[in-house]
């Protein structure tokens, strides 16, 4: 099996296409939410990412196939005085599991980090899904401490809409 990782030209129908074809099937896993997008999600997406010049997105092929998708953000760390990604969605097609694509667009995101001089990469993870932390772990990720004694960051929301 042939593994691509691309990055996705926003204007490119096909990439479109199969970014949403991913996004969706991750938002129908129990990991994603167990929920379709909905049709206005589907229709706008692909043009609101076209607008944000500090969004980029890698596609995973397999055999031509979409096998994966990552969704990356540029933030900033006032801390370090340097950008940061954040990778908001990363998911690998049930039928692709197991090969190593995760691990491949890891490596890719961190190749386009390190390009733009960032200090770190982050992402969120269910505190269940014991695959895809074990992945990230042995990636290298782990828990954001400052101080041991004060524990690990939390990742919170407040639902607006």
């Amino acid at each position: 099996m042939t593994i691509q990782i691309v990055r996705a030209d926003y204007h490119n129908p096909n990439h479109a296409k199969d970014l949403i074809l991913a996004l969706d099937s991750y938002a129908q896993d129990p990991m994603g939410g167990s929920t379709a997008l909905t049709t206005n999600v589907k229709q706008h997406l692909i043009g609101q990412l076209q607008n944000l010049p500090h969004a980029f997105s890698l596609l995973a092929y397999a055999d031509n196939q979409i096998a994966g998708l990552a969704n990356c953000f540029q933030l900033f760390s006032t801390f370090s005085c340097k950008p940061i990604i954040n990778i908001h969605d990363l998911v690998v097609l049930n039928k692709f599991r197991g090969r190593g694509i995760s691990q491949q667009m890891l490596e890719k995101v961190v190749k386009i980090a390190t390009g733009l001089g960032c200090c770190k990469i982050t992402l969120e993870v269910l505190s269940g899904n014991e695959v895809a932390k074990s992945a990230y772990r042995k990636f290298g990720f782990k828990d954001y401490e400052l101080d041991p004694n004060k524990g690990s960051a939390l990742f919170w929301e407040k639902t607006l809409v």
